[in-house]
Order: structure tokens, then C-alpha cells, then sequence
């Protein structure tokens, strides 16, 4: 059983996020975690949020059973480019130039090492 977790309208590059998520990807709960506690990066924090919500969300998935989050890894974590805002700046000689800024989709995906079945465990 899968679950996942979608954070949409990110404030920061999806150049920038996808670097943090190449790290994770693959990884166990606990370790990504870890991983992400001590990154440097600014973007940590929505994927740490990102992450926490899909752990919730197959938590709620399969309801009365009992799953330990060192039982389950990052399936899949991919970044989407979303809408960029452009905002406008003198530039030079009194020409006007653009400002991207942009924002983006944060998608992971996460399972168990081993199979849990909803009827029996």
C-alpha cells in the first residue's frame, strides 16, 4: 500500500528542491529524516512537512493496524515547476526587466518494506 503527499505553490525554485529530494529519494523514513534535520538548505523545511503528511496519510490509509515509520521508505519524490509570479524592476537605460519568481509541486510518495494488507496485516 502507497501513500502520498502533495505540498502545491511552493515559494522557491524547483531547481533548488530538487537537489534535496535526489538525496532522500529511496531512503527510509527515519534516515530521510536525519538526512533533512541537518541539510543546510532552506527548502528542507516543506519537504519535512511534505514527508510528515504522507506518513500520516498512510497512517490514516490503513487504519486500525499499527505501523512502525521505520517500516516505511520514500517511494517516489519529485518536483513540479508551478506558476511563476513576474514582478518588474527598473533595469537598464530606464528599461523595465522581469522577475521570475518561481514556485513549485512537491510530490512524495511513500510504502512499506513489507506488504500490509487492510483485513489482516
Amino acid at each position: 500500500m502507497i501513500a502520498r503527499a502533495i505540498k502545491r505553490y511552493e515559494r522557491m525554485s524547483p531547481r533548488k528542491v530538487k537537489m534535496i529530494l535526489d538525496v532522500i529519494r529511496g531512503k527510509g523514513i527515519m534516515e530521510a529524516r536525519a538526512l533533512l534535520q541537518f541539510h543546510p538548505s532552506r527548502s528542507k523545511l516543506p519537504i519535512l512537512k511534505t514527508i510528515n503528511s504522507a506518513v500520516a496519510n498512510f497512517k490514516s490509509n490503513i487504519g486500525t493496524l499499527r505501523v512502525d515509520d521505520s517500516e516505511l521508505y520514500v517511494k517516489e519524490a519529485k518536483v513540479d515547476q508551478g506558476p511563476m509570479l513576474k514582478r518588474w524592476r527598473p533595469g537598464f537605460r530606464g528599461t523595465a526587466d522581469m522577475i521570475r519568481r518561481r514556485t513549485c509541486h512537491i510530490t512524495v510518495t511513500i510504502d512499506s518494506y513489507k506488504p500490509i494488507d487492510k483485513k489482516g496485516g
